[in-house]
């Protein structure tokens, strides 16, 4: 199986391409790295291929926010539509330039 690199990165804000939802980058799998029983979960018409980036987003709706797992090819670009108001960005993000997030500087750890 070749790896493929991925699309998106960290930071970057985009929405499903089924589903009405949209959210930040918040990690990247180089592939499926979730359980059997949540790949299972999913629709035969609409499951992913394993072999493909796979990510977890702080996402939102027009109801909820919460944390997603998505394939690659089900994400688009949405950073037009400004930014998310996931209530846990500032954990990982200093701030939104207009097109993506920023990463929080990680605090150093002395010994």
């Amino acid at each position: 199986m070749e790896m493929r690199e991925a699309k998106f990165g960290l930071g970057d804000v985009v929405r499903h391409r089924l589903y009405p939802f949209r959210g930040v980058i918040v990690d990247v799998d180089a592939e499926f790295s979730n359980t059997e029983e949540w790949y299972e979960s999913i629709p035969a018409e609409v499951r992913p291929d394993r072999d493909q980036p796979f990510y977890h987003l702080l996402a939102e709706n027009e109801d909820s926010y919460y944390g997603a797992y998505v394939s690659e090819q089900n994400l688009l670009p949405d950073a037009e539509n400004g930014p998310i108001s996931h209530p846990q960005i500032d954990e990982a993000f200093e701030a939104f330039d207009g097109t993506r997030y920023i990463l929080r500087d990680l605090p150093q750890v002395s010994n």
